[in-house]
């Protein structure tokens, strides 16, 4: 077996496109076990279709364990994920690079610092994922403390943050979506409002009846511009129909992360968002277009970005 073979283990669109960043950034070529869960596959051609340094591709529904123990270094794209917990105390990888899962990048950062409890935030963890957590804890620090532990981020961790983690012996990479940026082609016309769907009614986060008026008032804003809207992969039909029947909104199809989706964009573009994950994507995938999100204006492309400091 090859000490250095590496697998990305990923399970989400914007995990898979991590993986193709590093891929890119560390100019080798990545096997992937991906995880079958929405726009996995319409992601997985895309990005091939682009150039991703991908090898074989692996889909799964459990753990890979075959794969896993023949690679012993994992591109993991969830950390806090209970499967990953296991398969790390189980089979113990010789190295681990985290991948960025969304917004919760900086809290699980936090974790490995032991600054809060290994457990998924906002979840009330029990059974066999709780029992797991302190072993996954120290076979995650054992691979630090050998320099083997590494974080690939999009994400500002802070100053703060940078040095207790370089202290605890974890080497942070961070990224700004060049790969991205450099393959993408020109996008479709989107217009130049863009409302961001999401998942928080279905998360219980906040009620059907507030983001519909949190829509329209968007979509309502004076300036006749056309509105298109970005579905979140994660929205029920019953909600995309309550959007459609909103006036003056097109409702696009999206099947890959809205960072494919836009990134190339040349024409400013006005993005409306709710907190989530994109609001820190975007700006980098979005750099120097003269793009706005929720009226705050992007970076441009010469910029230094908190991520980069």
């Amino acid at each position: 077996m090859d000490r250095d073979a590496v697998l990305a283990w990923v399970e989400s669109p914007l995990q898979l496109l991590g993986a193709a960043e590093w891929a890119a950034a560390h100019r080798t070529t990545v096997p992937v076990a991906g995880r079958l869960t929405p726009q996995m596959s319409e992601t997985a051609d895309l990005l091939l279709a682009r150039g991703a340094r991908f090898g074989e591709m692996a889909p799964y529904l459990g753990i890979p364990w075959t794969l896993l123990a023949q690679h012993p270094h994992w591109l993991v794209g969830d950390g806090f994920s209970g499967q990953f917990r296991l398969a790390a105390a189980i089979l113990r990888p010789r190295t681990l690079t985290f991948l960025d899962d969304g917004a919760i990048a900086v809290p699980f950062a936090d974790t490995l610092l032991q600054r809060r409890p290994y457990a998924r935030p906002h979840v009330t963890e029990k059974g066999l994922s709780k029992t797991l957590a302190p072993f996954a804890a120290e076979a995650i620090a054992r691979r630090a403390r050998s320099g083997s532990a590494h974080l690939f981020t999009a994400f500002d961790l802070g100053e703060d943050r940078m040095l207790a983690l370089s202290a605890r012996g974890f080497a942070v990479e961070q990224h700004r979506f060049a790969w991205t940026r450099a393959t993408a082609p020109a996008p479709a016309d989107l217009g130049t409002r863009v409302i961001l769907g999401s998942a928080r009614p279905i998360d219980g986060r906040m009620t059907r009846d507030a983001y519909l008026a949190w829509v329209a008032d968007v979509a309502g804003h004076p300036g006749g511009a056309r509105t298109t809207y970005l579905p979140h992969r994660r929205e029920t039909a019953e909600q995309l129909g309550a959007v459609r029947r909103l006036p003056g909104i097109t409702v696009a199809a999206a099947s890959v992360p809205v960072e494919l989706v836009l990134a190339g964009s040349t024409r400013p573009l006005a993005l409306h968002t709710l907190p989530s994950t994109t609001s820190t994507t975007l700006r980098l995938v979005l750099a120097g277009s003269g793009s706005t999100i929720n009226g705050e204006p992007v970076p441009t492309a010469h910029t230094r970005t908190g991520a980069e400091r």
